[in-house]
């Protein structure tokens, strides 16, 4: 019989922890942003395997390249260079002519390395159909404090529909940071531009931008692996010193959340497989960046506990729920977290911490009827296992007496009595005959 080694054990376990992550992503649709700078790599070819890897994975893509090191290094044969005014580029004709060149060639360089089909290569039976087209439509710039900018333009819309369609016939849309006006001009863009405009006019799942730098770093060197948008403002306000291109990722990121774009990515391509890590891992390793909705889930304070009780009351009638009074509710708000939209809580949680057994007890999850199935209680538990986790909790158990499936399918396994902390033991309440599951909990973040 074979026996199991360690690097196998190692490879099964990664497929089945990254199962959860692939079943999310599958027929969403993702907005991957790189520079020219990631195309010129000796490593490119991997990240190019790494993207047709989502593809087969069924995460609709959208690629959009930079050119920036292409472009200059064309200028520079010529004896020709970019004017910039106020932070932005002059394209002139003949810098027109260069950035044309240049993002014509990564386009097929591109679509090249995405159409290998090589047997002993990650690409072998991949069979990606590359979109590439007219589907940025621009603007110039104009004249700007007396700088007329000439071939530089921004983005005025996106054919989101022609994208969609490519998108939904199975193929991966490519873009380039060249934009079309409807007079039939050609104007520089810039790739992150597009890149943003692209994905809040396709509603994007996600909007990635794979960097030259490093993962974003608190002051104390940490990575700083999430943030709001509100967040990441308050970097770009404060004094921190930000690379150019991080506080321009910061700034997109931000404009793309508010914009319904759900969740923004920084990540390093400079780590090998980082996109991967990123997308399939539980930890991630880059900077995931979140939007705000009108929407909270906060700690409670006192002020919730009518909201609270409301919202308990009914289940605690059906027995599904033990009782809590007022009371009691009030001396124990700081264990709660609330779901609140616009004064109204619709869902509450509460953790309950042992530090000396380093457990903790998940209790009294309850959402409003009107707004279940929508992901709230997994938002509440989230929530709650981070919390546990910052207090050194390594377990949470639950007793429950109608919602074991929920549980089962969160990861909770069955327990029994004799794995409850003593104090908790001593309160069990044999007529009520709850069943016990208990989870191991790590530092989980969203897909």
């Amino acid at each position: 019989m074979k026996k199991n080694n360690r690097p196998e054990l190692s490879q099964i376990n990664w497929f089945r922890n990254a199962a959860p992550y692939i079943n999310a992503h599958r027929g969403r649709t993702f907005v991957i942003a790189f520079g020219g700078e990631a195309v010129q790599d000796a490593s490119f070819p991997q990240l190019i395997h790494d993207i047709a890897m989502l593809h087969s994975l069924g995460v609709r893509l959208v690629l959009v390249h930079g050119a920036r090191p292409q472009i200059e290094q064309r200028l520079r044969a010529r004896g020709l260079e970019f004017r910039y005014e106020h932070g932005l580029r002059v394209t002139d004709g003949d810098a027109l002519a260069v950035v044309k060149e240049a993002a014509g060639c990564l386009r097929v360089e591109i679509e090249a390395l995405l159409s290998m089909g090589l047997s002993n290569t990650p690409m072998s039976g991949a069979r990606i159909r590359v979109a590439s087209g007219n589907h940025v439509i621009a603007k110039p710039l104009g004249v700007r404090d007396g700088v007329d900018y000439q071939h530089t333009g921004e983005v005025r819309r996106i054919d989101a529909e022609g994208i969609r369609r490519h998108l939904e016939s199975g193929e991966l849309a490519l873009l380039s940071p060249l934009g079309y006006s409807p007079t039939g001009e050609v104007f520089n863009l810039s790739a992150e531009d597009v890149a943003t405009a692209t994905a809040i006019a396709l509603k994007a799942d996600k909007l990635i931008f794979l960097t030259e730098t490093q993962t974003l770093r608190d002051g104390r060197r940490r990575p700083v692996t999430q943030l709001t948008a509100a967040q990441a403002q308050d970097w770009l306000d404060s004094r921190r010193t930000l690379a150019p291109e991080t506080a321009q990722h910061l700034k997109s990121a931000i404009h793309a959340c508010r914009q319904a774009v759900e969740r923004v990515h920084l990540v390093d391509r400079t780590l090998d497989g980082a996109l991967l890590l990123e997308l399939y891992t539980r930890d991630g390793v880059g900077t995931l960046i979140t939007g705000e909705t009108y929407e909270r889930l906060r700690r409670a304070t006192i002020d919730d506990v009518g909201g609270i009780l409301e919202l308990i009351q009914p289940l605690e009638a059906e027995g599904i729920l033990v009782r809590r009074s007022r009371e009691q509710l009030e001396l124990e708000i700081d264990r709660f977290c609330v779901i609140e939209r616009d004064g109204v809580v619709l869902g509450c949680a509460a953790l309950y911490p042992f530090p000396e057994e380093a457990v903790g007890e998940l209790a009294c999850v309850a959402i409003h009827p009107q707004y279940r199935a929508a992901g709230r209680g997994d938002r509440l538990l989230e929530f709650v296992e981070s919390e546990a986790k910052a207090l050194g909790i390594g377990r949470l158990f639950v007793l429950t007496t109608r919602t074991a499936h929920w549980f089962r399918e969160r990861g909770f396994e069955p327990g029994d009595i004799k794995a409850l902390p003593l104090r908790r033991r001593e309160l069990y309440n044999y007529q009520r005959n709850s069943k016990i599951f208990i989870k191991a909990i790590g530092v989980k973040r969203k897909a």
